[in-house]
Order: structure tokens, then C-alpha cells, then sequence
């Protein structure tokens, strides 16, 4: 008898490449962002970027969405900048807007990252382009140490829930505002398991659920629901 695929929910955008997974076609996914995402700097930002396009500046980028928004508005420009960001799809995109000779450190979370910052920084202030809704994690350790950090919001990111009629068997994360936005108009049964791109979206979801919570071995969207079908797979094979 043929068993039947689990249901995943993604509650934000995947990347095209995960259509590709071999696994993907072991389970029916469902793609529902619960945020939007707007790329924009006031006037004041765009003059304070625009003063560190001559400069030699420590950036920091813990999203792929700030990276994508300064290099939109940066067109061709390589500034001389020395760049720390979070690894694998903010790295990989920094990567390529900027060159891997910019990225000075990558890390796995935003606590790891700033104490690569505070370790490997001779400059008294960094540049921390970020979203409105940004986490204080970073800044203030690094702050704790007694470097400045300016940060520049350079994307803005707003709710957008929707009430769900459909159960799942898993749902996935890749941000706390996502996981803010779904809960404020949904709960979930016991048996839905949740899968999280890192350790502060699954401290956001535990305020919110009991459910099972699965973090991702490090912050990769496709790897992350390759784990979530492996899960279902394996324990159908082993119950």
C-alpha cells in the first residue's frame, strides 16, 4: 500500500532551487508567505549609505533581504567594505553582490556573529543594515563592548496572516516574524511538527505552541525542508 505524502507548510518564500530536491516530490508543500517584504530607505538612510560609498566601513548583515535591498540601491558600486554576515543564503548572496574578498567572517547566528566582531574589529563603529523589525541580539553585545553600532534600516517587513482551513503535518519557519504572524490568527493540532530555521524563531514559536520543534542544523531553507521530508519518510519506514 502506498503511503500517503506528509503536508508541509512553508510559511515564507523558498528559494527556486528547492523544486529541484530530489525529496521534494516525497511530500505535498504548500508555500504561503506570511510577511511581506519592502525594499526601501527613507532620504536620511539613502544619505548615509551614500556617505559610505567613498569610505572603508565594517558591515554587517545578518539578512539576505538587506543585503538584497543595498545592493539594488548600490546598482555596479563595490565600496571598500569589510563584511561580517550570517553563512549559507545571506552569505551566498553577499557573495555575489559584493565578492567573497569583502566577507571578512560569516557565522551561524547573529550571537556567534557578533562575537566574531568583537574579536576581529579594530574599528570603534560598525555598519548594521537591517530591517525594521531587526532582533537586539547583535547590537547590543557588540555595544556591550564598547563599539558603536549604527544601524541603517534598509527593508521593511509587515504581517500579513491568514487564517488556515487546511491541517499539517509540518510547518516551517524561517523567521520570527513569520512564525508571529501565522500564530496570531492560527493554533495547530498536537500532531503538526515544526521545523525552525534557527534557535531565536523557535524561542519566538514557544511562546505561541507546545508542538514539537525541529531546528535546522544550520540556516539553510532547503535543508531545512529536506530534513522536514527525511523526518516524515524515515518514520514511515520505522514507525
Amino acid at each position: 500500500m502506498q503511503l500517503a505524502k506528509p503536508t508541509i507548510l512553508c510559511t515564507g518564500p523558498i528559494d527556486e532551487s528547492a523544486f529541484n530536491l530530489p525529496e521534494y516530490k516525497d511530500a505535498n508543500i504548500d508555500v504561503i508567505p506570511f510577511t511581506k517584504i519592502k525594499y526601501e530607505l527613507s532620504e536620511t538612510d539613502q544619505l548615509q549609505v551614500k556617505e559610505l560609498l567613498s569610505k572603508r566601513a565594517v558591515i554587517v548583515f545578518t539578512s539576505n533581504n538587506a543585503v538584497k535591498s543595498i545592493a539594488e540601491y548600490l546598482k555596479n558600486s563595490q565600496p571598500d567594505w569589510k563584511i561580517f554576515c550570517i553563512g549559507n543564503t545571506t552569505y551566498t548572496l553577499a557573495k555575489k553582490y559584493f565578492g567573497n574578498d569583502r566577507i571578512t567572517q560569516t557565522a551561524s547566528t547573529a550571537a556567534e556573529l557578533a562575537e566574531k566582531i568583537i574579536a576581529n574589529v579594530q574599528e570603534r563603529e560598525v555598519i548594521f543594515f537591517c530591517g525594521n523589525l531587526r532582533r537586539n541580539d547583535l547590537p547590543d553585545a557588540v555595544r556591550e563592548k564598547g563599539i558603536t553600532v549604527r544601524e541603517i534600516t534598509v527593508y521593511q517587513t509587515a504581517f500579513s496572516p491568514i487564517a488556515l482551513e487546511k491541517e499539517y503535518d509540518a510547518v516551517l519557519f524561517f523567521s520570527p516574524s513569520a512564525s508571529e504572524s501565522f500564530f496570531s490568527k492560527n493554533s495547530l493540532p498536537v500532531k503538526t511538527v515544526l521545523f525552525v530555521i534557527g534557535n531565536t524563531t523557535a524561542e519566538s514559536i514557544r511562546k505561541y505552541s507546545t508542538n514539537k520543534i525541529i531546528t535546522a542544523d544550520e540556516p539553510d531553507k532547503n535543508k531545512l525542508i529536506s530534513k522536514a521530508i527525511h523526518f516524515f519518510t524515515a518514520n514511515a519506514l520505522h514507525p
